[in-house]
């Protein structure tokens, strides 16, 4: 039976298809099956074969998973906007009965399979007479979260906001990882130990910027699945 992880963060630009590479490297240099599905995605490139979105890009070049590119999303937007606005714009809402039915059919093909999120938690997928949430998607889909934070200045208020925000939505959430983390920076430091403290999450792993591997031992990387 397929495991799996739903990627979020506290923000964008924070880091989750890095981390994300470096879950699938990790998973596959343990020799497991693993893949790869982001539901809805924004800001993509025009293509020969249609949209493609920069992060399933980047994955492929990172991780070969030998599967086509078009099999690791459902939708894709080619303005760099919230999804809910790239929708509209683009004429192309989201549809979770589509999403869970996609989601299936990849859940199929593997092991494990790491879902990527949108954005940060809070994230409008779809916004008119029907409304979908990120949270929405990872409730139907039945996944725990890991949270990807980054370690600088303004960290603590966000990383907090975002576990409080998953804890009142009933979402489990299986840790936190810091992400772009300076070992040698005092005040990174006491962020990583003030989220411990006030979230009371546990924090799987801190990677530094541009890191190659995940620090992390095969019995709590396969723990973040389910």
């Amino acid at each position: 039976m397929c495991k799996s992880v739903f990627i979020t963060a506290t923000g964008t630009d924070v880091g989750k298809t890095f981390v994300s590479g470096l879950l699938l490297k990790k998973l596959r240099i343990l020799g497991h099956k693993a893949g790869y599905y982001k539901a809805v995605a924004s800001g993509s490139v025009k293509t020969e074969k249609g949209l493609l979105p920069e992060d399933v890009d980047y994955i492929k070049n990172f991780v070969p998973l030998g599967c086509p590119s078009e099999t690791m999303f459902l939708y894709a937007y080619e303005q760099a906007l919230s999804p809910h606005l790239a929708a509209k714009l683009e004429g192309m809402p989201a549809s979770l009965e589509k999403i869970m039915q996609d989601y299936g059919k990849i859940s199929k093909q593997y092991a494990y399979v790491v879902v990527e999120g949108s954005g940060g938690i809070v994230c409008p997928i779809r916004y008119d007479q029907t409304k979908i949430f990120l949270t929405d998607i990872i409730r139907q889909l039945n996944l725990s979260v890991l949270v990807v934070a980054n370690t600088t200045l303004g960290t603590i208020n966000a990383t907090v906001l975002t576990i409080e925000y998953l804890k009142g939505k009933n979402i489990p959430i299986r840790g936190i990882l810091c992400n772009r983390y300076n070992p040698d920076n005092f005040m990174e430091q006491d962020n990583i130990y003030m989220i411990r403290e006030l979230t009371g999450i546990p924090i799987v792993a801190c990677v530094q910027t541009g890191a190659e591997d995940l620090q992390m031992d095969a019995e709590t990387l396969l723990s973040l699945f389910q």
